[in-house]
């Protein structure tokens, strides 16, 4: 077995979600899932196949964000994972609806962070073992912090 590390590669703050599902039929129903709860959301979904032809399957509603999409979901080959980049919205605005797709098994995470995937490689394909989401925490918020995040929340709208 090999250890392998794959950065996510995205502009700075663009989100996205990166989880694991096991059927092909994942693309269309997540497809729909995200158009039925945030219909003005532009995305782009792709899931590696890990049966059959082993495929990159795809869909959304952006090419821009297809491609980007495709393009991570290549260099994961990680097999059932699949790769949600958004705009005009955030992964909360989608989240709960994806975990409840019946295919998705798990999130890793839903981010706009730098990300590392940490996967495992064997004769047989690819695995996700974890990932790496932004920096490592330097210290605890102090009253400015607070502040800020009171105010932040407040100005994006999730909070009033």
């Amino acid at each position: 077995m090999e250890i392998k590390i794959v950065k996510i590669e995205k502009p700075d703050e663009m989100n996205f979600i990166l989880g694991q599902a096991h059927f092909i039929k994942t693309v269309e129903d997540i497809h729909e899932a995200i158009v039925t709860t945030a219909p003005h959301l532009k995305f782009g979904l792709a899931f590696c196949e890990s049966s059959g032809k082993a495929l990159v399957r795809y869909s959304g509603n952006d090419e821009k964000l297809i491609e980007l999409a495709k393009k991570n979901a290549l260099n994961l080959a990680a097999g059932h994972s699949f790769i949600i980049f958004m705009e005009n919205g955030y992964p909360i605005n989608i989240l709960n609806a994806i975990k409840n797709v019946p295919e998705v098994c798990q999130i890793f995470c839903a981010t706009a962070n730098p990300v590392e995937v940490i996967l495992a490689e064997t004769e047989n394909g690819r695995g996700i073992l974890g990932i790496i989401d932004g920096l490592k925490t330097r210290g605890v918020e102090g009253e400015e912090d607070i502040k800020y995040r009171h105010d932040f929340l407040r100005k994006i709208g999730y909070k009033f």
